[in-house]
């Protein structure tokens, strides 16, 4: 997480004045009851989650402005929120859950929270279709009530697909008991968003020591770690429909792709893991073929541009990580692409409407 600037002066012109509308896809909220919780969570210290405390007992207990400006934007999905939008030329909004969401609590608490979240969320959504879509939260702790909240968040909500923040409580999504939530995404033909989470208890000591264990470094290997062993698992030979949308230029894997090709099959053939088994296909086929990846947070020509080159241009949409990198320059970094106004548009607004079941906005 980049530093929060909120001085804007020109707004950018949205509403298809260069050729495009701006769709951006990993847009957090939170609802205030659930700050509260995490509050007490925080208090009583019942939850071991050492990035848990790291993370939201910063943002939860700093004075910094960074911090305050992030919490009180987090809850907003009203008027201030529409007004940055509108200052950064931001047409739409895909709203999902801030990490961790609901997967710090226990089983019963999380499915009735991701419950609330998803009724206030579509509540905010019709009241400005034209600005908001939403992802559903769901609570993996109990993957069979998981897929049935992600069913009704789709069917009944009118929800794009689901937000699933990592790790839940150190466990994987590669884990066959979380495989309902996989199979409901398929059959209702909707997307995962895999966002970022801290690192769990096993893996955290070294980044903490650092202070590399949030956006800056720990965020993007344990959510690269968990995509990766979803895809070594086997789930997309199970699921072949499933999408997974992850943000951050892929989490680093596109760059690793050879690598990791190579490696895999080098794996395989040495029989070093009895659990390890072969694919239907290379580990990067599944990244070209059934992940798709937003900039969020990436407002870095090169690595845009590489990710178009190895995944596939119809694979990477526009992001810009509200509100923990609300930064107007960036907007007008990924405006100076070296791209058509087609493919712009196909950037920002076309490979959206189509991942997410969006309606055609012109």
């Amino acid at each position: 997480m980049s530093e929060l600037k909120t001085q804007v002066t020109v707004p950018i012109p949205r509403g298809g004045a260069p050729g495009y509308l701006r769709i951006a896809t990993e847009e957090a909220f939170a609802p205030r009851a659930m700050f509260d919780m995490y509050r007490r969570l925080l208090a009583d210290r019942a939850f071991d989650d050492p990035g848990f405390h790291s993370l939201w007992g910063f943002y939860l207990g700093s004075p910094s402005p960074r911090a305050r400006g992030i919490i009180e934007r987090l809850q907003d999905l009203g008027e201030r929120r529409l007004a940055d939008m509108e200052e950064t030329g931001i047409d739409l909004q895909i709203l999902s859950l801030t990490s961790p969401g609901v997967q710090v609590f226990d089983a019963a608490t999380a499915v009735a929270l991701a419950r609330d979240v998803n009724d206030e969320l579509a509540a905010a959504v019709a009241s400005h279709p034209d600005r908001y879509a939403g992802l559903a939260a769901a609570a993996p702790q109990d993957p069979r009530a998981a897929a049935q909240e992600i069913e009704r968040g789709v069917r009944r909500l009118g929800l794009k697909g689901v937000i699933l923040n990592s790790h839940t409580q150190n466990e994987y999504l590669d884990d066959q008991k979380f495989w309902p939530i996989f199979e409901a995404c398929e059959a209702l033909g909707v997307p995962v968003y895999l966002h970022p989470n801290s690192p769990p208890k096993a893996m955290i000591a070294p980044f903490v020591e650092a202070g590399l264990d949030g956006a800056i470094y720990g965020f993007g290997v344990e959510t690269g770690l968990h995509l990766l062993r979803i895809i070594v698992g086997g789930v997309f030979d199970r699921f072949p429909g499933l999408r997974i949308v992850v943000g951050h230029c892929g989490e680093a894997l596109p760059f690793w792709l050879y690598r990791i090709d190579y490696m895999h099959r080098a794996t395989i053939a040495s029989g070093r893991y009895s659990f390890m088994k072969p694919l239907q296909r290379k580990p990067s086929d599944y990244l070209r073929e059934n992940v798709y990846v937003t900039n969020s947070g990436v407002a870095w020509e090169p690595a845009i541009m590489f990710c178009r080159a190895v995944l596939g241009e119809d694979r990477v949409m526009y992001a810009m990580d509200y509100p923990y990198q609300f930064v107007r320059d960036e907007v007008l970094a990924s405006d100076r692409l070296p791209l058509s106004v087609a493919e712009k548009k196909q950037y920002f607004q076309g490979n959206a409407e189509r991942v997410f079941g969006l309606p055609p906005r012109g």
